[in-house]
């Protein structure tokens, strides 16, 4: 045990002063995101933690530790706008799940307590380029969940968002959405929870609702009238001296901050007519939205960009597997980008799949996004979206040095990074996959050759 706790506190010590050291990465073609915009040979100085310097003609300051990025690209660290990643182990073992799938709470179901930061999925997250992420909450079925079968769900599809129609009363919200840091050396990588409250409409929204989206958005609106009341007469509740609401005080008091303005609604929505009535529901509502999925969003991109809606997208969803999704098209981006829309580029939610976001962010180039548009949609254009724009989503001096030296082009899938920093801590680019792989690949390694 004592040998324990001081190894403990060595790694403590050894992983203290990592934060504060003085980094310099030169040799570097360098994407800022930023007002400096490409630097094609230049340095980036980071110190306690923060980028201290930026530019061709920087200095490395004496003592600093020298990073040769050896003419590779260097940008800001990716970001996930919706994912699943450290609440989700195995999606079809609903004992690893803490997305908050078949759970009886609406709004107020915090999927910030379930974060695991030491899932092995993390460090696959980290070796795509991925240095934060928002963790979203998951509806899969209403009421009590009971249309899920033992371990995992009775239709894999509900698992990307959308509800099941179960027993009980209809679960309106999927609850509240969490940024978490990748760092490795970080045990609490909660950076900011409750920033959304997650809600299916459309297609997904009306099984929710019994079958309707009528229905659908009547108790939505409902729900949000109801979190107000309470708001203004919480003695009165307190006393039982109300009327009856709808929804528990835990999921109430959970949409206080969407129906004051504070925290946005996050409306995973497809249709263009669901889009418009997305829209319209926000602008009677006084509230702020972020939409997902919105694969005929080109269709109504000027009522998104007139109302400054950031929306998610998958960049490859082009198929018409739905109803709700006839109009996809492989140009969506470009379309919302030249209306004006903050676009912002997601992948898979899937947790072990974070590194398709990037390659989607490429594939909108040929459809008429910019390259410098897309790189900005898996970098500043989230942190836009998620209100931490001011910390990360670009190079620029002050900002946390979220930091990816590539072999290449970020966008190209034979690129990968060489080195990650988050919050100017160099990471590990190691994962569970590559351990075992190295424990087991020699064959002198003293194993049974079982394991060889």
């Amino acid at each position: 045990m004592r040998k324990f706790l001081f190894a403990a506190a060595a790694a403590l010590l050894i992983a203290g002063p990592a934060a504060a050291e003085t980094v310099a990465i030169v040799n570097a073609r360098i994407e800022t995101v930023g007002k400096a915009g490409s630097i094609p040979s230049g340095t980036l100085v980071i110190k306690d933690g923060r980028i201290a310097a930026v530019g061709a003609d920087v200095k490395v300051p004496e003592g600093a530790r020298i990073v040769d990025a050896q003419g590779g690209v260097v940008t800001p660290g990716l970001i996930s706008p919706s994912t699943n990643l450290t609440v989700t182990e195995v999606d079809l073992i609903k004992e690893t799940r803490d997305d908050g799938s078949g759970t009886q709470l609406s709004a107020g179901f915090d999927i910030s307590y379930g974060i695991n930061p030491a899932s092995a999925l993390i460090p696959l997250a980290r070796q795509g380029g991925v240095t934060r992420v928002v963790v979203t909450p998951t509806l899969t079925g209403g009421g009590d969940g009971e249309d899920q079968e033992e371990g995992g769900s009775a239709d894999a599809g509900l698992l990307q968002g959308g509800g099941g129609g179960g027993k009980g009363d209809p679960r309106l919200f999927a609850g509240q959405a969490a940024i978490v840091s990748l760092d490795a050396s970080d045990t609490d990588p909660l950076v900011k929870a409750r920033v959304a409250v997650a809600l299916d409409l459309g297609q997904a929204g009306a099984a929710n609702a019994g079958g309707s989206r009528g229905a659908s958005l009547v108790l939505v609106r409902a729900a949000l009238q109801d979190a107000r009341d309470f708001n203004n007469n919480r003695a009165a509740y307190d006393r039982g001296a109300t009327r009856d609401f709808g929804l528990s005080r835990v999921d109430l008091e959970a949409l206080v901050p969407v129906v004051q303005g504070r925290i946005p609604l996050l409306i995973r929505v497809h249709r263009a007519s669901d889009i418009r009535q997305a829209l319209k529901l926000a602008s009677d509502e006084k509230i702020k939205i972020i939409i997902e999925g919105a694969e005929e969003g080109w269709l109504v991109a000027a009522d998104l960009a007139a109302a400054g809606v950031p929306v998610i997208i998958d960049t490859e969803a082009d198929l018409p597997d739905q109803f709700e999704t006839l109009g996809s098209r492989l140009d969506n981006a470009a379309r919302l980008q030249a209306a004006g829309v903050l676009v912002v580029i997601a992948g898979s939610r899937d947790f072990n799949n974070l590194r398709q976001a990037r390659f989607n962010a490429g594939m909108s180039v040929p459809y008429g996004m910019t390259w410098q548009q897309a790189l900005a949609a898996v970098t500043l254009n989230p942190a836009k979206a998620w209100g931490m724009a001011d910390r990360v989503g670009s190079l620029e001096v002050g900002k946390e040095a979220d930091v990816v030296i590539w072999s290449g082009d970020p966008l190209d899938t034979q690129s990968w990074p060489t080195a990650v920093f988050i919050g100017g801590t160099q990471q590990p680019m190691t994962s569970r996959a590559q351990q075992l792989r190295d424990r087991y690949a020699k064959p002198d390694n003293g194993y049974p050759v079982q394991y060889r």
